[in-house]
């Protein structure tokens, strides 16, 4: 099987992550605005400079309170994203319990880990492993220093060289093609969002439970604006149309770097069929399905949802950031 196209995979992998850099704080800012937008109409009117009362939205607010939010909203996220971004090793260990694999706990690993960076000639990544008697692996880090390979116990223990050198190959092609940097990014971004929408969820379940107030009142002393509820209401709405479409985004990060990471991880280990008898064992009976965080098991050779049964597994399949595992192993079988 012929891996070609690398340097076409790595220039994409790096124009992706810059449009990710740039897409995500774009999504905050319009996100903001439209509420501002929201909540200007909300309240039914306003003043103008003259003192007389005008319906509609107050654009001159609008873009007034934009511009005092805008400066705190970059540094914010700004300032975030840096913490995570550079600290995405821990944030990884920490959800799905990974750590350090000593040369002397299994040279068997380090052999063929390091055989397969030889033969590509790339500098050998980290290694780390998962006490799950299950199978998975997973690569990860932004640069040489952070670049790693994760594999479960139950992966070492249950393949044999051929068939853990075609995963490890796999792995190290996602390396190569800068996949886990496009990944990363795109994890680091759609936490930002999650977050924010749990903080603006949280307000709002406290404004029901303790209440809240503060309607504002027309010119006839009416209340006329939007009450707290209400802003929170509109916060949520809008919060949940960023997280939308920043999961949007993720499917810019095409399924076919997979296949591109198959072809790579065959080519290294120089048996595509050892690689597709590991995938079948890996979906027969995948690990790491207690990490609970989906943004993090889109790294995963096979996502652990798409072993699953039923119409939820359908659904699953639809919005996956990987292709179906027997289609990537029929693939390999063809050669």
């Amino acid at each position: 099987m012929r891996y070609v196209g690398m340097q076409s995979q790595i220039s994409r992998n790096n124009m992706l992550s810059i449009l990710l850099l740039l897409m995500f704080p774009a999504i905050i800012l319009l996100t903001i605005y439209v509420f501002l937008l929201i909540v200007s109409k909300l309240n039914g009117g306003y003043y103008d400079g003259s003192g007389y009362w005008r319906d509609g939205v107050d654009w001159a607010s609008v873009n007034e309170m934009f511009l005092h939010t805008l400066p705190w909203v970059v540094i914010g996220v700004g300032v975030w994203f840096l913490i995570a971004y550079f600290f995405n090793t821990s944030m990884i260990k920490h959800a799905t319990g990974a750590r350090p694999l000593e040369r002397r706990e299994n040279p068997r690993v380090y052999n063929i880990v390091e055989n397969l960076t030889i033969a590509c000639g790339m500098d050998m990544p980290k290694i780390n492993v998962i006490d799950d008697p299950q199978l998975n692996a997973f690569a990860s880090g932004i640069n040489k220093d952070s670049y790693t390979v994760t594999l479960t116990t139950g992966i070492i223990n249950l393949l044999n060289d051929q068939e853990l050198a075609g995963v490890i190959g796999h792995e190290l092609t996602h390396i190569r093609n800068k996949d886990t940097r496009l990944l990363i990014t795109s994890i680091v971004f759609v936490g930002i969002i999650s977050a924010i929408m749990s903080i603006v969820v949280r307000l709002l379940f406290r404004v029901f439970i303790y209440g809240g107030g503060g309607s504002s009142r027309s010119r006839d002393g009416k209340n006329s604006g939007p009450s707290i509820v209400v802003v929170l209401l509109v916060g949520v709405v809008c919060c949940a149309i960023a997280y939308f479409f920043t999961v949007l985004t993720r499917f810019a990060i095409s399924r076919k770097r997979e296949y591109m990471a198959d072809a790579g991880g065959a080519e290294l280990c120089g048996n595509p069929w050892a690689l597709a008898s590991a995938l079948r064992k890996i979906s027969g009976n995948p690990g790491l399905s207690g990490v609970g965080r989906d943004d993090v098991a889109q790294l995963f050779i096979v996502h652990p949802k798409l072993s699953a049964q039923g119409i939820m597994s359908f659904l699953g399949s639809l919005f996956s950031t990987h292709p179906d595992t027997e289609k990537r192993i029929a693939i390999l079988e063809q050669f």
